[in-house]
């Protein structure tokens, strides 16, 4: 199986930046896309953002410009660089990655809370 463990979360002002990371650990060669999803509260989880084993990234419109994916494979980590923050942005943030055998199959991480003051 895969575990993923989020950090980086925390306490910002608006208009501040947070980094967050992503570590996956066991059968990571399972491993195919990776991404981030962001869940505020009452509402549903959403995509953040998207990256491919080979490094095309996708985002949502709302973080266009502002938030930058990246992953590292010889480290086994996705990161989420998150730039010009809003308080719209507040939520937990969830690392998500997509077993390549099965498209079906996802694993996750426990979330980090990110929360941005105005």
């Amino acid at each position: 199986q895969v575990q993923l463990v989020e950090s980086g979360g925390g306490l910002v002002q608006a208009g501040g930046s947070l980094r967050l990371s992503c570590a996956a650990s066991g059968s990571t060669f399972r491993i195919n896309a990776m991404g981030w999803y962001h869940q505020a509260p009452g509402k549903q989880r959403e995509l953040v953002a998207t990256i491919t084993r080979g490094g095309s990234a996708d985002y949502v419109d709302s973080v266009k410009g502002r938030f930058t994916i990246s992953r590292d494979n010889s480290k086994n980590t996705v990161y989420l660089q998150m730039n010009t923050l809003k308080p719209e942005d507040t939520a937990v943030y969830y690392c998500n990655a997509r077993d390549i055998y099965s498209g079906a199959r996802q694993y996750w991480g426990q979330g980090t809370q990110v929360t941005v003051s105005a």
